[in-house]
């Protein structure tokens, strides 16, 4: 396996989805709102970015159920409800009565989904294929990044609010 083609599959299609999508609302909040608002653009683009990720749970099943640790029952059902709560933390910040709590919830979210992408690097899943041929270790040393770059994205754009 080609570890740059792997890992462009992996981690750089959520990241270009969230900054594409950024770009575009940035412009398109303009457009409507008459002003910049570089907060609601983030979290339009974190919405976006959380529903394309989300559908990744429900194409991906059986992939994704292989990055949960053995312990854990109901491994597909598990799969399938974190891909919903992705849709409507989603929402969730788009709403802004909701935008700090779902901020926080999605951390927090963030934080223990960490494990699971450490469990999967370890056993070398391949959540796209559902086998064991992933890139193993290595691919923390993107995956760590993208996900301190999604949790102080929401910071600042639903909680902070730069």
């Amino acid at each position: 396996m080609n570890f740059v083609t792997d890992l462009k599959k992996d981690l750089m299609k959520p990241l270009i989805v969230l900054l594409s999508s950024f770009v575009i609302a940035i412009f398109v909040v303009k457009l409507i709102y008459k002003k910049y608002d570089f907060a609601l653009s983030a979290r339009i683009a974190m919405a976006i970015m959380l529903c394309f990720t989300a559908m990744g749970h429900f194409v991906y099943t059986k992939g994704m159920s292989m990055m949960i640790p053995e312990f854990i029952p109901f491994k597909i059902s598990f799969v399938h409800l974190t891909g919903i709560f992705e849709i409507l933390l989603a929402f969730g910040l788009l709403i802004p009565r909701l935008k700090v709590i779902s901020g926080w919830i999605l951390i927090i979210f963030l934080l223990l989904m960490l494990p699971a992408n450490i469990y999967a690097a370890i056993h070398q899943v391949n959540y796209q294929k559902g086998t064991f041929d992933g890139n193993g270790l290595s691919y923390l040393w993107f995956r760590i990044p993208l996900q301190i770059l999604f949790i102080v994205w929401t910071y600042l754009s639903s909680i902070r609010m730069v």
